[in-house]
Order: structure tokens, then C-alpha cells, then sequence
């Protein structure tokens, strides 16, 4: 690396790794790119897995790609009983068991604000619950506590959307 190289790189902010994805019964995708673009507005690289991801996939793409974040996105009213099970499986691998994850949207059809569903969730290794009807500046302030990392070369692709 050149002396120029250098120096962009050390000027460049070391966002975050950001996995943004829904789980194998959600289709919805617009709920993706709007996390997509207010993470990227705040300085994170976000690879989009796209909707309808089945576990597998899910679990090899985390592992593959070591990200800083992974954000797990419902709008049909099922994320609580499929994030339950997501969770397990990623925090059944040793290299994902301590990355920040946290679940949001419509997670059930019942509406929000259940304090029970939310202790499940964090019970089973989310690391934080964003809900619909919480603030996005909830979830931008939970982003935000999070560590700072060093920059790591980006991944290929130029869109970052897999799928």
C-alpha cells in the first residue's frame, strides 16, 4: 500500500460489518434496504442477504463474512417464534456466539409491547429488541454504543446485496 493508500485508508471512519437480513418466513424487503441505507448514512457496510433467508444460509453467509452486526428485520408478524429460532443456530457456531444481534419489526401478529416476548428474545442471545412502534433513534443509539473496529478490506461485489 502506497502512502496515499495509506492515508485514505487511516481517513476513512472503521464502521461496522453489518449483516441485514430477514428470516426463511419473511418476504418483505423494503424494511431491508431502509436499514440498509441508515446504517450505510452512518458510516457501516451493510451486506443485504435479502428476504426469505432460509437458516442455513444465514448461518454460513455470518460465518463467512464475520460481521460486527447482524440485524434481523420481520414485517409478517412472525419474528418472534422464527428469531427464537434463528438465534439458537447462530449462537450455536463459536465464531458467531458473541456477535451483537438484535431483531426487529412486526414480530407478532398480537401488536407490541410485550414485556414477556422481549425477555424471551434477549433470553435466547438477542442482544437487543426494536419492535415496531420503537424510535429508530433507539436503534441508531444501540448502533452507536457499540465498538468502533479496524477497517478490513470490503467485501466483493459492488451492490453488497446478496441473493
Amino acid at each position: 500500500m502506497d502512502q496515499l493508500e495509506q492515508q485514505r485508508a487511516a481517513a476513512e471512519p472503521a464502521g461496522l460489518e453489518v449483516v441485514v437480513t430477514t428470516m426463511a418466513s419473511d418476504s418483505h424487503t423494503w424494511n431491508l434496504v431502509f436499514l440498509q441505507l441508515l446504517l450505510e448514512e452512518l458510516g457501516h457496510r451493510v451486506v443485504n442477504l435479502g428476504a426469505c433467508v432460509p437458516d442455513e444460509l444465514l448461518v454460513s453467509e455470518c460465518r463467512r463474512i464475520r460481521p460486527d452486526l447482524i440485524v434481523l428485520s420481520s414485517v409478517n408478524g412472525h419474528g418472534h417464534h422464527d428469531g427464537l429460532r434463528v438465534i439458537r443456530r447462530l449462537r450455536a457456531c463459536p465464531e458467531l456466539a458473541r456477535t451483537p444481534a438484535v431483531i426487529g419489526g412486526k414480530l407478532t401478529i398480537a401488536g407490541p409491547g410485550d414485556p414477556e416476548r422481549q425477555r424471551s428474545l434477549l433470553a435466547a442471545g438477542f442482544d437487543g429488541v426494536f419492535e415496531e412502534g420503537r424510535s429508530v433513534a433507539d436503534f441508531r443509539a444501540f448502533v452507536g454504543s457499540l465498538p468502533a473496529v479496524t477497517a478490513r478490506p470490503a467485501l466483493t461485489g459492488a451492490s453488497r446485496v446478496l441473493r
